[in-house]
Order: C-alpha cells, then sequence, then structure tokens
C-alpha cells in the first residue's frame, strides 16, 4: 500500500491559495491548480519509486514468545529487504494481538543496517488463557519523504499466557539459598521440632527443659532429649477465584496472585517433607487435587494450577468450605486466599470459617488494597475526593473488623502487599511448623 505523508499534505494545502490567486489574476490561470497537483502527484510517485520495494521485504519465520501473566516479554521479529534495490534507512512497525497480552500500543522506529532490522514488541500479560499475534505492519517513506510504503504480515502465532512459573523459581532459590551450593541431600532439621529424634549428652547451651532426668539417673550421666522437624503434615491451599477475585490488583488479577503464592508455598511443603494440595472454588468447587507428596508432585499441580479458570460467579463459601471439610480426613492446615467485598459475603465467610476451625489449623491470606489505601491518604482537591476518601475509610474499618474476628476466631492473617504475598505465606508456615502448631 503507497499513501502520501504528511510533508506531501502540507506541501498541497500551501499550494492551494497560490493555484487559486494564479486563477483569478491571470488568463490561463485556471491551469494553476491542475499542473500544480500533477507536478505533486507525479513527485509523490517518483518518491514511492526510489523507496525501497514491497515485494522485496521479507519476514522471518517468528518464534512464539513465552508469555506468562504479570511477567514482561518480548516479541521479537526479524526482516530483511531483498539484495535488488534500493533499501530506506528508517522502518516503523506495529503489532497487533490478542488483547490480554498486553501490547504497548505506540509503533517501533528502527534503523536499517545491511539491509535488515530487529523489530522487538514488548508487552505484560494482565490475564491467563489462549492468545496470539495476528498481523504485523511495517512501513516505511521515501527518499523526499512525500510517500509512504507499507506492507502487512498475517502471524497466527499462537502465545498462550500462563502461569509465572519463573516467578515461583526464582522466590524458591531465594527462600532455600541455604542449600543451593550443596546441592539436594537429607537434612533432618534437628531441634526444629517436638518429634523425639535420640539423646545426647548435655552441654552448655542447650534447653533444660530438654533433660530426660530418668534416663540421666539411669546412666550416670546428664542425657538432653533431641527432636526434629514433624513431616507429613497436610496443607491445603484454598483458592478462591469467584468474581471479585479476579479484579486486578497491582496490574494482576488476584486468582493469580493467589496461584503463584499457592505454588510456592506447595514447593516449601513438599521440600520440607509435608504433603501438598490444591483446593479451588467460586460457586461450586472447581478443583480439588487432594494433599499430594514428594518433590515430583510439584509438577503436578503446576498443571493442575494452570487450568484455574477466571469466573464472574460469587463465591460460595458455605458450600466451599463444607466440601473441603468433608474431603479433608485428618487434621491438616487450611491456607484460604480470598478477598471480600462486602459485609453479607464476611458474615457467611466467617460463619463456614468457624466450623472449620473445629478441627483444622486456619492460615487466612489477604492481600493489602493499596489503591483503597492511597485514597484515603492522598490530599482531597475536589469535592468528590472526600467523598471516594470517606467511602475508602469505610471499606478499610469494615475490612479490618472481619480480620480481627477472624483473630479472636483463632485463625491466622497474613495481610501483605501483594507483590510480598508469596514470601509472607512462606514465613507464615514455617512459623507455625517452628511453633509446633501443625
Amino acid at each position: 500500500m503507497i499513501y502520501p505523508t504528511r510533508r506531501a499534505v502540507i506541501l498541497m494545502a500551501a499550494g492551494a491559495p497560490v493555484a487559486l490567486t494564479a486563477g483569478v489574476l491571470l488568463p490561463v490561470g485556471w491551469l494553476a491548480g491542475p499542473v500544480w497537483v500533477a507536478g505533486l502527484a507525479l513527485l509523490v510517485a517518483l518518491d514511492a519509486m526510489a523507496g525501497g520495494s514491497r515485494t522485496g521485504l521479507e519476514l522471518e519465520a517468528p518464534e512464539p514468545p513465552r508469555a506468562a501473566v504479570g511477567r514482561p516479554g518480548l516479541a521479537a521479529f526479524a526482516i530483511r529487504f531483498a539484495s535488488k534495490g534500493r533499501s530506506p534507512r528508517v522502518v516503523e512497525a506495529a503489532l497487533s494481538g490478542a488483547a490480554r497480552l498486553g501490547l504497548e500500543d505506540r509503533p517501533r522506529r528502527v534503523r536499517m543496517r545491511d539491509r535488515a532490522a530487529d523489530l522487538g514488541f514488548p508487552f505484560t500479560p494482565d490475564r491467563r488463557g489462549d492468545a496470539g499475534l495476528d498481523e504485523l505492519w511495517v512501513r516505511w517513506s521515501g527518499p523526499m519523504g512525500l510517500a509512504w510504503k507499507q506492507k502487512r504480515f498475517h502471524l497466527g502465532v499462537s502465545t498462550p499466557v500462563t502461569t509465572d512459573l519463573q516467578w515461583v523459581r526464582d522466590q524458591a532459590v531465594r527462600l532455600f539459598a541455604r542449600d543451593a551450593l550443596f546441592g539436594a541431600k537429607t537434612q533432618l532439621d534437628i531441634g526444629e521440632g517436638a518429634e523425639f529424634q535420640a539423646l545426647r549428652e548435655y552441654q552448655a547451651g542447650m534447653d533444660r527443659r530438654a533433660i530426660d532426668w530418668k534416663q540421666s539417673a539411669r546412666h550416670a550421666a546428664l542425657l538432653a532429649k533431641e527432636f526434629r522437624t514433624e513431616r507429613n503434615h497436610n496443607v491445603i491451599m484454598a483458592l478462591d477465584c469467584g468474581r471479585a477475585a479476579c479484579e486486578p490488583v497491582g496490574g494482576m488479577p488476584r486468582v493469580d496472585r493467589f496461584i503463584h503464592a499457592g505454588l510456592l508455598l506447595s514447593y516449601a511443603c513438599l521440600r520440607s517433607g509435608d504433603r501438598a494440595g490444591l483446593f479451588a472454588f467460586d460457586s461450586h468447587p472447581r478443583l480439588s487435587t487432594g494433599a499430594v507428596g514428594g518433590l515430583n508432585a510439584f509438577r503436578i499441580l503446576q498443571q493442575l494450577a494452570g487450568r484455574i479458570d477466571y469466573s464472574t460467579h460469587e463465591t460460595n463459601y458455605t458450600l466451599a468450605l463444607a466440601t473441603l471439610s468433608g474431603e479433608l480426613q485428618r487434621r491438616s492446615l487450611v491456607v484460604v486466599f480470598t478477598d471480600f467485598t462486602d459485609p453479607t459475603a464476611a458474615e457467611l465467610m466467617l460463619e463456614s470459617l468457624g466450623r472449620l476451625l473445629k478441627r483444622h489449623l486456619v492460615l487466612f491470606v489477604v492481600l493489602r488494597d493499596e489503591e483503597l489505601e492511597s485514597l484515603t491518604g492522598s490530599e482531597p482537591e475536589r469535592p468528590e475526593d472526600v467523598s471516594r476518601a470517606v467511602v475508602a475509610g469505610t471499606l478499610l474499618r469494615e475490612r479490618d473488623t472481619v480480620i480481627a474476628r477472624l483473630r479472636r476466631m483463632g485463625a491466622h492473617i497474613v495481610d501483605a502487599p501483594a507483590a510480598q504475598v508469596g514470601p509472607e505465606v512462606v514465613d507464615a508456615y514455617l512459623d507455625l511448623k517452628r511453633r509446633n502448631l501443625l
């Protein structure tokens, strides 16, 4: 496709008054307008012919970029002009694709080198699911800058947006860097639990409450008990994927934040010898894996977590938590990832959690609403800002009231910013193990 540039349009508009004046004052001035238009059209055509050939522009076969929700990516393409003919110095390119990929709208402008150029389009996906790259537009101008030449490439490249497992790996390496230099090895974590391991001679600095006086009298030596961390606990991640959990926070849906934190906690549980499982729910239970053990089980949890879809249904806490309680055959740590937006839903959630707390240990995880906090903390400039601050403050107070009631009921709370929820949940899990509450 060939069309005039802005420079050609400006020249056409600038010559119009001159042609009009000549047509009024000169006897044959009526020819000035057609001659001006024809001359400018000829220049545009010559400029287009002098530019690079559209048929000579080739696109190398693109590789599908890796797309993970919330992680910046780059869609790369390589173009080349044929050896015959003239090549432009600068080209502009634009890319179209699925809305969930989060492609930047502005075109990319790159300089040609050796008749070739590499095009890169940054993107940051905001939702998981099937996506693709549709079309690539490349355009360039002639030597005089009067004509644009454009070529469109139909791509049809499939780019599914998956869970950001790289974030989980990075956080896992950071949390377990103690073992990174030595590789996998057996570790008993002596002294961090309440399960009896062995007797050893008492030494200065040991806890005096660990002294076994009966065995010390029998062996005529002061002996102390040595403990190790308990293993094989059940840890179930209950993920709310209802309508409220699908709203974004920090540029990513809450449910994706929950999945990342749940996978990171699953890795920590499996690594420490416990058993982990996923349970997703909205109006009905959508996924239940049960408790699985061994590091090989982490791959299964990764695959099943990718099937958790976005939902438009309201969360039914009564049905979901009752179903989960019926599936658990032994005392477990239930980590509930959810968010509540109204007092009615909060009351139903508290009633259901109260029944769950009678038998199981519950860790309740909520994301700190930074948007509401910014509304209450910003200085008002208009009357509407005051109204927003009052409403935001009311919502935050209701949220704090629900969290305080959960603490009084016996639930443990993790209230963390969205970017730090994964490490905070793992720290809370390790703290519960150290306190022998599992």
